[in-house]
C-alpha cells in the first residue's frame, strides 16, 4: 500500500487524530498519474489491460472476472473477494491513492483498502497488480495477512486482516508514557523477523517504504509489516526509484540521491524505527521534505541519538545508518543483537 499511510488510524480511539503525519511525497503525483493519463469512462483499467476501446458498459457485461485480467499468472479464484460480501464500516485511513475501511467479511474483521476511482491510471493498475501478486505469496507471523482482492469494473480493493491497535507511528505518538524496554525490544524483534523473511525470499523482496506508519500492531502488541505498494522483487543486484515515491524521513541517503539501492536501504529505514521506539518522537519534524532530502541525502546528517539511550541500542541505530550500505548489518545480525538485549532487559526486570 502506498503512502500517505492507509492504516494510520486503524484503531477505535479517534481522540488522537490531531497528531500530524510527517510530510511525504504523495504516491500518485508522478507523471503516470497526471490528468492526461487518467482513464475516462470509455477507457477504464480493465479495457486498458486488454487493449480494448470498449465502453464501461460493454466491459461490465463481460462474464469473465475482472481480477483475472489483473493477474494472468495465478488461479485468481483463490483470492478473489466479492464487494457485496464485505460489510464496510468506519474509515480508518486516508491517502492520496485511496481509503482504508474497517469492514466485516463473513463475520471476520478485515481492513479494506479501496483504490481511488479517479486514480485508475496505468500506474495505479500496475501498483494494484504488483501489490496483489506480491502479498498473496507472503506468509509470516510478522507480515500483514493478505485475505484477498476485489477487482470489479467498479472497484479495486485489497483486503487484509484488521489490526485493532493501528500503526506503530500512532501508538508511539499517543502514548505519553515511555515504553517498557521489554515491549520495545519485542516490537523491534517483530519487525526484524518480518524484514528478515522478506529479504530471504527467493528472490529477495525489498520493501522500499519501511516506516512506523506502515507497521501495524495487533491486540497482543505484535507488530506486523504492511503496505507493499512500493515493494519490489530483487531480480537484479540493485533497484532504482525514479517515481519520487516514499517518505524522505525514513529513506536511506542513497535512495534520496536516486542512486542504485538494494535491501540495505530497508536496514537504514529500520534504524529510524529503532530511533522512534526509544525517543517516541517524529523523525526530522523540524524540517520540510526538501530539507530532509538535502540534510540526509547530500549533507550526510543523521538524527540525534539521546545520550541516555542504551549503548547497545544506540550502536545498532548507528550501524543501520552507516553511509556505506554494505557496512549496514543484515536483519539476521540485528535479530541476534536484539535477542541479547531482550535477555538483558528480562534479567533487569526480574532483579527489580
Amino acid at each position: 500500500m502506498v503512502s500517505p499511510d492507509f492504516h494510520d488510524t486503524q484503531e477505535n480511539d479517534q481522540r488522537h487524530q490531531g497528531v500530524a503525519e510527517p510530510g511525504i511525497i504523495p504516491d500518485c503525483q508522478d507523471t503516470e498519474c497526471t490528468q492526461e493519463s487518467k482513464y475516462e469512462v470509455t477507457g477504464s483499467w480493465w479495457s486498458f489491460n486488454n487493449n480494448s476501446t470498449g465502453s464501461m458498459s460493454s466491459t461490465a457485461s463481460d462474464n469473465s472476472s475482472a481480477i483475472e485480467r489483473v493477474d494472468h499468472e495465478a488461479d485468481c479464484l483463490d483470492y478473489e473477494i466479492l464487494w457485496e460480501d464485505l460489510v464496510i464500516g468506519e474509515q480508518v485511513g486516508q491517502g492520496s491513492c485511496g481509503t482504508v475501511y474497517h469492514a466485516q467479511w463473513y463475520g471476520s474483521d478485515v481492513a479494506v483498502k479501496v483504490f481511488s476511482k479517479q486514480e485508475y491510471s496505468e500506474d495505479m493498475i500496475n501498483t494494484f497488480r504488483q501489490e496483489v501478486s506480491l502479498m498473496k505469496k507472503l506468509r509470516h507471523p510478522s507480515i500483514i495477512l493478505f485475505m484477498g482482492a476485489v477487482a470489479s469494473p467498479e472497484r479495486l480493493c485489497i483486503v487484509t486482516e484488521f489490526l485493532p491497535r493501528g500503526s506503530l507511528f500512532r501508538l508511539l505518538q499517543k502514548n505519553t508514557a515511555k515504553l517498557d524496554p521489554r515491549r520495545r525490544v519485542h516490537m523491534a524483534i517483530d519487525v526484524a523477523r518480518g524484514m528478515n523473511y522478506l529479504h530471504h525470499c527467493s528472490p529477495p523482496i525489498v520493501h522500499r517504504d519501511l516506516k512506523s506508519s506502515n507497521l501495524l500492531v495487533d491486540k497482543n502488541w505484535t507488530v506486523k509489516v504492511a503496505d507493499f505498494g512500493l515493494s519490489r522483487l530483487k531480480l537484479q543486484t540493485f533497484l532504482t526509484t525514479k517515481t519520487g515515491k516514499g517518505t524522505p524521513q525514513w529513506m536511506a541517503p542513497e535512495v534520496l540521491r536516486n542512486e542504485p539501492s538494494d535491501e540495505k536501504s530497508d536496514v537504514y529505514s529500520y534504524g529510524v524505527i529503532l530511533w522512534e521506539l526509544v525517543t517516541q518522537k517524529i523523525p526530522w519534524d523540524n524540517l520540510n521534505t526538501m530539507q530532509v532530502i538535502g540534510a540526509v541525502g547530500f549533507m550526510d546528517q543523521r538524527l540525534d541519538i539521546p545520550s541516555d539511550i542504551d549503548p547497545q541500542w544506540a550502536l545498532m541505530i548507528e550501524n543501520c545508518w552507516d553511509s556505506n550500505p554494505h557496512r549496514r548489518p543484515s536483519f539476521l545480525e540485528l535479530l541476534d543483537r536484539l535477542r541479547d538485549l531482550q535477555k538483558k532487559y528480562t534479567l533487569q526486570a526480574q532483579m527489580q
